[in-house]
Parts: C-alpha cells; structure tokens; sequence
C-alpha cells in the first residue's frame, strides 16, 4: 500500500503553503530521508524529504500552487506502477486533525534520528512533544557525543534561506559526518603521461579544452566496474552493489558547487564519455540542471588544480564509498587521493584503484 506523505506546517500562524520545487522526477525511486519537494511561505523555505524507501508516484498539485498544511502532498509506493486509492480525493487533510508538524519540531525529530509516528501527540506535533519524548527515554551514547539540537542564534539577526544548492551540500556533508567512516589515502606520481596522453586526444579530436579530468576520471568509472566493491557503499544489513557505474564529477560554477553525474559511465567509450560529461559542465554552468543529473551517484571524482591547489581532502557524496581527489601539479610533481569508506574498502583496496589511475590506458 503507497505510504502518504504530509504537508507540513512552515510557520506556526499560516496554514498553508506553496509548492515551489520537485526535486526528483515521478517514478524515480528514492531512500528514506533523501529530499523529494521544496515548498515555501512568505518567509521560509522547507524541503520535504521522502518517510520510507520507494518509489514517487505522484505529488499533489502544480509548481506555484497553493497546499494545505496537514494535507496530502505526495505518495511513495513499494513500486514504481503502485496504484494510489485516495479515499477523499486529492489533498485530503488528515482525519487526526494534526495539521502538521511545527518546522521546528521536524527539525528536532531529524536531530534525534525519529519519525512523526515515534512520538506520542495529540494535535499537531509540536517542539515540547520531541522533547518531552526524548527526555523520557534512556540515555544512549553515541560515538558522536551529545546530539546536537537546532537552536536560535542569542543575537540579533536576520534569515536568510537556504539556496538548493546549499540544501544539497547540507545532506552531503551530514551522510559524511554521520554515516561514513572516512579515510583518506593519496600517492605522488608523475603527471607526464597523463599530460601527454590527454594532449594528443585534445589535437586528434579538435577539442577546444583539454580532456585531461574527463579522461582521468572515465579511467575511474572503469576500475570501478572491474571491483564491484569500489562501486557500492553500505546499508542497515550489508553491502548495497550497485548495478552500474554513476560517475558524479564536480563542477564549480560561480559560487555554486555541483557534482553532476554521468549514468553507466563505464559503458561509455572515452569520447562518450568525455563529450557527455563536456555538456553537463556546460549545463551547470547556465545553472540549468535537471534533477536527474545530479542524482544517483555511485562514485565520485573532484579536482582543485584549476585553484593551483596542491592537496585537499574532499567528502563523500552521500551513498558511495570513494571520491578521488584530483589536485595541481606543482614543479613537476602531483597527488592524486581519495577519501572513502572505510566500512567498504581498506587503505590496501584504494591503493589499488589509484594505482591504476595515475596512468592512462593505452
């Protein structure tokens, strides 16, 4: 039976809200807590995130229409052709009465990892709920400490909402922080091949800008194919083995950061690769994405050379156990690292991986 998720209830005094985004298209399948829906007030914005895994059958209503807090805005089914029995109709309000959370005490909920339906309310779900439930239940100790609970700033100020894209980069580093167990592992090696090898496809193929990242990383998308374990991360009961190589590749594009992904790149020869990947950056850049290509990652690969950078350590994207780090080369010297899961693989595994990649296939 398709689960239901709520409208929830932004600012205490409105009791509506505006759907501004999807963020995912229909029939997509989605994890528990990845987000599906932005909708908004006058004075915030709340991005709704999926309650169970699945996939989106269907949101309620248009972009630009007007929801009612407590109604029913989206469904997630078992299947991706799931049918939908709504009993009242399209944006039926809850029979409860519950009319929402409070924001703050969706955030609250997130903080302490509980769903709605852990705590006991009546009404609407409100800030003394949370903390009244948690307060009732034993302590439990985590290696993170304390969990930290959202609070408002002593001072005077103002908000200002989060952009997609800082929303996105909030997700990613809190599966890093929260999830993962990172490591990181980098070699020296001798960027002259690589240098070489990418010169002579940018003049055999007109390009106007060298290949060299492209091919760097679709050598990644290779050795990933070749040990499933590279191209996976973990879930509650095991190894989750993804299917196929999604390589995600981040493009900085002003102040915004994306990682878009090119799907089944390992499929790809070299100059399907590196032509699709060339369009992708292209769209970042016009800041015209669309949901499906900065989704799905199974991989990643990053590189800070255009900043002469000479080492950085990124983080993983959220569902994937290595991101390899591509960085300047300084006096004839270069590193390339990676920072992965260490659930996953050991030190010994990506050495491995980047041992292949610092020389190009011939």
């Amino acid at each position: 039976m398709p689960t239901a998720i709520y409208t929830p209830r932004i600012n205490n005094n409105d009791d509506t809200v505006r759907l501004s985004a999807v963020l995912v298209p229909i029939g997509s399948k989605v994890r528990n807590g990845d987000p599906i829906i932005d909708v908004e007030t006058d004075k915030a914005t709340f991005t709704v995130e999926a309650n169970v895994d699945g996939y989106l059958l269907k949101v309620i209503g248009t972009t630009g229409d007007t929801i009612d807090v407590g109604s029913i805005l989206a469904w997630i089914g078992a299947s991706a052709d799931e049918t939908i029995i709504e009993a009242k109709g399209p944006g039926s309000v809850r029979e409860d009465g519950a009319g929402g959370p409070t924001l703050k005490a969706l955030l609250l909920l997130k903080a302490h990892g509980l769903k709605i339906s852990d705590v006991p309310h009546a009404g609407r779900l409100t800030v003394a709920d949370v903390e009244r439930f948690v307060a009732s239940r034993p302590a439990q100790k985590s290696s993170g400490g304390q969990v930290s609970t959202w609070t408002e700033p002593s001072a005077r100020g103002r908000v200002e909402p989060f952009t997609l894209e800082q929303k996105g980069m909030g997700r990613t580093v809190s599966w890093h922080r929260d999830e993962a167990a990172a490591g990181y592992i980098e070699l020296s090696y001798d960027p002259a091949p690589w240098e070489s090898y990418a010169a002579e496809f940018q003049k055999s193929r007109s390009l106007m800008l060298s290949p060299l990242l492209s091919l760097m990383a679709w050598r990644l998308a290779r050795v990933a194919a070749e040990n499933a374990r590279v191209n996976a991360t973990v879930i509650s009961n095991g190894t989750y083995l993804y299917e196929q190589v999604n390589l995600a590749f981040t493009v900085q594009a002003g102040s915004s950061l994306y990682a878009v992904v090119v799907r089944d790149a390992a499929a790809k020869n070299e100059e399907e690769f590196v032509t699709e990947l060339g369009e992708l950056q292209r769209a970042a850049m016009k800041h015209s994405l669309k949901p499906e290509q900065t989704t799905e990652a199974t991989i990643g690969f990053t590189s800070m050379a255009r900043w002469k950078v000479s080492r950085h350590i990124p983080i993983l994207l959220p569902q994937t156990g290595l991101m390899v780090a591509h960085s300047a080369t300084i006096n004839g010297n270069a590193q390339l690292g990676a920072s992965y899961d260490h659930r996953l693989l050991t030190g010994f595994d990506v050495v491995q991986v980047l041992q292949k990649i610092i020389k190009p296939l011939n």
